[in-house]
């Protein structure tokens, strides 16, 4: 087995994934009504091509791309548009979505699969195909995928890395699509690999992740596979963060400001490349994903196979959690997750789980900062995470940019180790939107 890689810095906060890491992926049931947001990327939202009345299918693409940075969006049911209007998003904005009513044939889109004929076809072909299925990041960050396999000339790609990491605590969806899809996920490195096309391709897992890893070790060892090395990463937070995998694996290191590509890295998580595999083999749009529900909220934790635009709460009432005693709701993990206010908000591609936690954190400033500097130690893009903090909350925007606020991955360790208990990441946020929101001013 290869040796163990790692990265400076990062947090070793408890797994907490024994309750759902050996269940096998079940197929929940389509929503009666799916509510689908044209607001699910990085990037300008979609724009509806249906209206009010109008009947689609499974598959159908109801909003189109809008702009050089938009994805593509599918009907998860077939059935009667009922309205294209706002409507709560996860992000706790009004987002404009569209609500379809489910008549329960599933009827579907006439797909156009490319089959084993991908080898045939050029990148750009390819790219076209992705774009087409509304392919987005799956790991979190939700970035457009065909936009993130389009680098520009200058800048040639010769590695690409599949996170496999999965480092947030509680999830395991990721963990079992690698057990269970394993020929699946490798096929769409395949593909992934020849559109860049990377000489290097390394599949990333942490050593918590046994099955996973023995999963694509028994692969990649194989003839059909020995393009892809497996590269097995010591379990830390956040080890799956873009730039700790690339610095872990490859020791490059993204520059101040810049890009994967810039040092001519490409990431792409383990699960967006099953998605570019049934996009590119079978036509098929990613209209579902899988999710892990969990918590101790939860009595029967499940990983479930969903359709976008499926309601939170009717999930976790299926999976038994106590809603009413729950004390917090989040979508995603624990550590960058999304607190909920609103239930009834659905399910969007980059929905990683839901989390039915007992306890809750205040998000407020309990004590002054001591200067322990334990957020130095534990921030793995080696910033002043303090320092940085105290500026954005004096409003002074600038200093705080001199000291790479805009560096700031956001992954929360230096809030789980501070023990003042400041919400550091909160004011790395607002910094950020500030700065943004002025620089958007000025243009």
């Amino acid at each position: 087995m290869p040796k163990k890689f790692t990265f400076r810095g990062g947090v070793h906060p408890n797994h907490c994934k024994s309750q759902t890491e050996r269940l096998a992926i079940e197929t929940f049931p389509a929503p009666p009504i799916a509510v689908i947001p044209l607001s699910q990327h990085i990037g300008a939202p979609a724009k509806a091509l249906v209206q009010k009345g109008e009947r689609v299918l499974l598959g159908q693409m109801i909003g189109e791309p809008d702009g050089n940075v938009s994805a593509a969006m599918h009907s998860s049911v077939s059935g009667t548009v009922l309205s294209v209007k706002p409507f709560a998003h996860p992000s706790g904005r009004l987002v404009t979505a569209i609500e379809i009513e489910n008549d329960g044939a599933d009827e579907p889109e006439p797909f156009e699969p490319i089959g084993q004929s991908w080898r045939d076809l050029s990148s750009g072909e390819l790219i076209q195909k992705i774009a087409a299925c509304g392919v987005v990041g799956m790991g979190g960050a939700s970035f457009p995928t065909h936009v993130k396999l389009s680098p520009p000339s200058s800048k040639p790609i010769d590695t690409l890395l599949i996170n496999g990491a999965e480092c947030e605590p509680y999830l395991t969806n990721d963990s079992r699509v690698m057990i269970e899809r394993t020929d699946d996920i490798l096929t769409g490195v395949q593909i992934l690999k020849k559109i860049l096309g990377a000489k290097n391709v390394y599949f990333g897992i942490e050593n918590n992740k046994q099955d996973a890893i023995n999963a694509i070790y028994d692969r990649v060892t194989g003839s059909r596979f020995n393009d892809i090395a497996l590269a097995v990463l010591k379990s830390k937070y956040p080890q799956g963060s873009e730039k700790m995998l690339i610095t872990a694996i490859t020791k490059r290191k993204v520059p101040s400001g810049g890009l994967p590509m810039d040092i001519g890295c490409v990431v792409q998580n383990a699960t967006t490349a099953l998605a570019v595999y049934e996009a590119v083999m079978y036509g098929v749009p990613l209209y579902r994903r899988v999710i892990t529900v969990t918590g101790a909220g939860v009595r029967s934790p499940k990983n479930l196979l969903v359709r976008i635009g499926t309601p939170v709460r009717s999930i976790l009432e299926a999976c038994g959690a106590d809603i009413a005693a729950a004390k917090k709701v989040v979508m995603g993990g624990p550590m960058m997750g999304i607190a909920l206010s609103d239930l009834d908000v659905p399910i969007i591609k980059h929905t990683s789980g839901l989390l039915a936690l007992d306890q809750a954190t205040d998000a407020v400033r309990k004590y002054p900062c001591i200067s322990c500097g334990m957020c130095v130690s534990s921030c793995p893009t080696r910033l002043v995470p303090s320092k940085i903090a105290k500026f954005v909350e004096k409003e002074n925007f600038d200093e705080a940019v001199k000291w790479n606020l805009m560096d700031c991955v956001e992954c929360g360790s230096c809030v789980y180790t501070c023990p003042a208990k400041i919400n550091l990441v909160h004011f790395f946020k607002v910094g950020k939107m500030r700065v943004r929101a002025a620089g958007a001013a000025q243009k």
